[in-house]
């Protein structure tokens, strides 16, 4: 039984790339050596603790707006583990929301991951797994990424699954990867076929920073292949991304969906609007990036703020018999 909030038929689903979200220790099994106390970058336990306690913060206001409640799911990515995870959850600002989390390490030599967390009194989880993206570099070498986590559960009585993805990065301004993000773009497709064998109608919500535009051939295949609905289309403009790269707005950050949650169904789900949650306290406030993410680091300076990306989020409503 789910508890009652206002708005409590009403949903927010959310996807946020926080950053290089990493513990102080250090972990051999992964190159974290640029968040150690011994780095350049003078990593810290007191760090850390701002960085949990601002993380919490911006993933409880994502939609409070509008609904007077944290979202009910949140993709995560440049998450490190199950240990900065549990600490995120015990933080200030999510504790009192009773919130889970679904993560597996990955084989991204970084060690920064994809996760979900979901709020356990209004989502029910069902199973989970990870698909390993299989991509090589310019050299044919492999390349270790993230892979895609496939969440599946219940949002009351309606059941859901959630892929998160953190699609293989760009080179600078090259984009002689765009050949990994089409093939992560091909998983994706063939993990949606795999969903709606079992179930036709299934439900798909398909999140992440896929490192490409709305606009750019990997989202647009996967868009058309799957017929799904990408509400990020419209959001991004000269004014405003999730992420600004050289004094450019880009939108890497996408929520999509299938088309049975745009329109309203006895007993179902109903897509309501999509939004880049950038509120002022999340910006720089002055100097030349004014209005840009007010970031933990620019390189190796420490600028104490939030994350390079902005959070983006959809809401729905379930509707009545």
């Amino acid at each position: 039984m789910s508890l009652q909030h206002p708005n409590s038929d009403t949903h927010t689903i959310a996807f946020y790339n926080t950053e290089n979200l990493f513990d102080h220790l250090n972990d051999p099994l992964i190159m974290d050596t640029d968040f150690l106390e011994i780095a350049n970058k003078k990593w810290s336990k007191e760090r850390y603790e701002i960085k949990i306690y601002k993380t919490g913060k911006v993933i409880s206001k994502i939609g409070f707006e509008e609904l007077q409640h944290p979202p009910t799911i949140i993709g995560l990515a440049e998450v490190e583990n199950d240990k900065v995870l549990t600490d995120l959850i015990e933080s200030e600002h999510l504790k009192p929301h009773n919130y889970g989390f679904v993560h597996y390490n990955s084989p991204d030599e970084r060690g920064i991951d994809v996760a979900m967390l979901y709020d356990k009194t209004r989502f029910r989880l069902d199973a989970s797994e990870t698909i390993t993206l299989n991509v090589a570099n310019e050299l044919g070498v492999r390349d270790y990424t993230r892979d895609i986590l496939k969440v599946s559960g219940y949002l009351n009585d309606q059941k859901i699954h959630v892929l998160v993805n953190h699609w293989p990065s760009r080179h600078q301004e090259s984009d002689a990867t765009g050949q990994k993000r089409m093939y992560a773009a091909q998983r994706v497709i063939d993990l949606m076929n795999d969903i709606q064998a079992e179930d036709a109608d299934a439900k798909i919500i398909v999140m992440g920073d896929f490192n490409d535009n709305p606009k750019n051939d990997s989202i647009q295949f996967l868009k058309q292949q799957q017929s799904l609905f990408n509400p990020m289309e419209t959001l991004l403009s000269f004014k405003r991304g999730s992420a600004n790269h050289n004094n450019k707005w880009i939108l890497f950050d996408q929520i999509l969906v299938t088309r049975n949650l745009l329109e309203p169904q006895p007993n179902g789900l109903q897509y309501i609007k999509a939004d880049i949650f950038d509120d002022d306290f999340l910006t720089q406030l002055n100097g030349k990036n004014k209005g840009q993410p007010f970031r933990t680091y620019v390189g190796k300076k420490y600028k104490g703020g939030y994350s390079d990306h902005f959070p983006v989020y959809i809401q729905v409503k379930e509707t009545s018999r």
